[in-house]
């Protein structure tokens, strides 16, 4: 496939009123693209559309709602004649804690959110894409091959992601759409703050990770790592680059990762999660 015109895009994005998304909005925006910034928090939205200016629109959907993504992807033509990008960026954490202990709603809302969402996104825009030989951009996370303690939803959900989006390129291609996996470390947002820094369990996961594989890039890093993705319809991009072997030899690493983490410092930071929730 030739390489993917992004100056000259239509592009929806997820998640964009903050965050990677919003950075990813930016990025697009500042590369020639029209964007329609997609987000359930109304104001959040609402003001990211007129900061970035004219070449950009703001619909409220909620990714969980199939109908109303629909109606944003019905949006985006509307407004710009036309939709060839779709970024599938929205995403939440659950609030730390075990599957044992954990409020199993939380574990929902985190899969409706990531994966469901990111298939609410782009199954109504796929006739746009086939027309417009466009591309998709799914935004998994390194966390899919972390291990998964105090956050299994998350980690869940992300696998779960990649897998999608693997099936989305596998499908898309024949008829000339590219479809992107990107897999992110640590981005510093304020979502990754609130895990990682704000929750004592957050920076003792942390440390057990080597100081590459702990360094944070920015939401602005991310999106240029989105856009040039989607510029070269990459099959998948890694950032930080620390990474990467990670993800290509997990099937090896995985179980020794773990063992790890269950002879080391595991069985502690269980306990301290279960005690958290346990009732007085």
């Amino acid at each position: 496939m030739s390489r993917f015109a992004v100056h000259r895009a239509v592009a929806l994005v997820t998640g964009a009123g903050a965050g990677i998304g919003l950075a990813t909005a930016a990025e697009l925006a500042g590369r020639g693209a029209s964007v329609l910034l997609v987000d359930r928090d109304d104001a959040a939205v609402a003001a990211a559309a007129a900061r970035l200016g004219p070449r950009t629109a703001a619909v409220t959907a909620d990714v969980t709602d199939p109908d109303a993504m629909t109606a944003a992807v019905a949006e985006a033509v509307r407004v710009f004649g036309r939709l060839d990008l779709v970024v599938a960026n929205a995403g939440v954490t659950p609030p730390p804690a075990t599957l044992r202990t954990g409020d199993p709603a939380d574990f929902r809302r985190v899969v409706e959110v990531n994966l469901h969402g990111a298939l609410h996104t782009v199954r109504p825009a796929i006739e746009q894409l086939i027309t417009h030989r466009g591309h998709v951009v799914v935004v998994a996370s390194c966390a899919a091959y972390s291990p998964p303690l105090g956050g299994s939803a998350y980690m869940v959900s992300k696998a779960a992601v990649e897998v999608l989006a693997r099936a989305l390129r596998l499908e898309l291609a024949p008829h000339r759409v590219g479809v992107t996996t990107v897999a992110f470390g640590f981005v510093d947002t304020g979502l990754a703050r609130a895990t990682l820094d704000e929750h004592e369990v957050g920076p003792r996961l942390s440390a057990l990770l080597p100081g590459p594989l702990r360094r944070r890039i920015t939401p602005a890093d991310a999106a240029r790592v989105i856009a040039r993705g989607a510029a070269r319809r990459a099959v998948r991009v890694t950032a930080p680059r620390a990474w990467a072997p990670l993800g290509v030899l997990r099937g090896v690493l995985s179980p020794l990762v773990d063992a790890v983490v269950v002879r080391g410092p595991g069985a502690g930071l269980v306990r301290l999660l279960e005690r958290e929730h346990r009732a007085p």
